[in-house]
């Protein structure tokens, strides 16, 4: 095993959301008790959402290495990543891996906005032979492809010169060529 590139770990917001949660859990129990319509709010909403939060902060660390991708204790190799898509979910960052053998997984890190823009980077740069989010690797990062970089294609000559310009200096270089001066004073004038 290597040493990992970058760690990524659940935020601990979420467990203070889970607090608050709890807490809202709580105060809606106590209203219900005295107002029966209040337990609704406190199974649909405030305990769901407590349990909700636990779970992502439950989430195992996300590691990346020079290799492959460790989600927990489950490890993808980089040339597996045949294709990479975003969802809208950006903190907490939701990601849809395509492995060899069409196998879809999801990659779910509870994390900052700062760590998930970090994370996503890292997938995208190091899925070398993935499609990101539908566009393939090198047209994604402006790398110029194989294709293209193997035939360059001439550019056009620009003209500086008019074409009698140009004749006029043909002229003069090739007296300058036979004579080896351009004026017109003779070897014995020097």
């Amino acid at each position: 095993m290597s040493n990992p590139v970058a760690c990524y770990r659940p935020s601990r917001r979420y467990m203070v959301y889970a607090a608050l949660c709890s807490l809202g859990a709580a105060g809606s129990a106590w209203a219900g008790a005295h107002w029966g319509v209040a337990w609704i709010a406190v199974m649909l909403s405030f305990l769901a959402a407590a349990f909700a939060m636990l779970a992502l902060t439950m989430r195992p660390a996300i590691e990346v290495h020079s290799a492959y991708l460790a989600v927990g204790r489950h490890i993808i190799f980089w040339n597996e990543i045949l294709r990479v898509d975003r969802t809208r979910w950006t903190a907490p960052l939701l990601v849809r891996l395509t492995l060899a053998g069409e196998r879809r997984i999801f990659v779910l890190h509870p994390g900052d906005e700062d760590s998930s823009v970090g994370l996503l980077r890292h997938l995208f740069r190091n899925s070398r032979q993935a499609m990101l989010d539908g566009v393939p690797y090198a047209k994604f990062w402006g790398e110029p492809s194989t294709v293209a970089a193997a035939a360059p294609e001439p550019s056009p000559r620009a003209r500086l010169l008019l074409p009698e310009d140009e004749a006029e200096v043909e002229r003069l270089f090739q007296r300058l060529k036979t004579v080896g001066r351009l004026d017109q004073r003779g070897s014995g004038d020097e």
